[in-house]
């Protein structure tokens, strides 16, 4: 697959769609644990390949930490996703996946939030870096 801008944002709209199905199931309401189980199964049912809980590197002045720092999912190794099941999504949660973004040099990132009434509207925010921006537009 060429890594292209349309390419990127065609797995982004995936996997928000695949959000979507397992809150039109579930609701808001239950565990993050639960939605992150459910999502795996709905991102496998698109065959999206994706790490689950993978364990982000730090380097500190040349000195690997080992932090057991995880994002949820890292979706065709482009795309970060974070989800969260909380009453408010707040600025700490934005500088949490732009952070995985910049550590991983990936161009996207998607965060969700299953405790809202509509995931369309209100649960999901995309995030992009500068790793996005040198993508071909196409």
């Amino acid at each position: 697959m060429r890594l292209t801008q349309k390419t990127i944002d065609n797995l982004s709209y995936q996997i928000i769609g695949a959000a979507i199905e397992v809150h039109k199931h579930l609701g808001p309401g239950l565990l993050e644990s639960i939605y992150h189980k459910c999502l795996a199964i709905e991102l496998g049912n698109k065959d999206l390949k994706f790490t689950n809980e993978l364990v982000i590197p730090i380097e500190y002045k040349g000195h690997f930490l080992d932090t057991q720092l995880r994002c949820d999912f890292l979706v065709e190794e482009q795309i970060v996703v974070e989800i969260k099941s909380v009453s408010e999504v707040l600025p700490i949660h934005h500088a949490q996946i732009i952070n995985y973004l910049n550590l991983l040099k990936v161009p996207k990132g998607v965060l969700i939030n299953f405790n809202v009434v509509n995931i369309f509207h209100h649960g999901q925010k995309t995030f992009i870096n500068n790793h996005y921006e040198i993508l071909d537009r196409e």
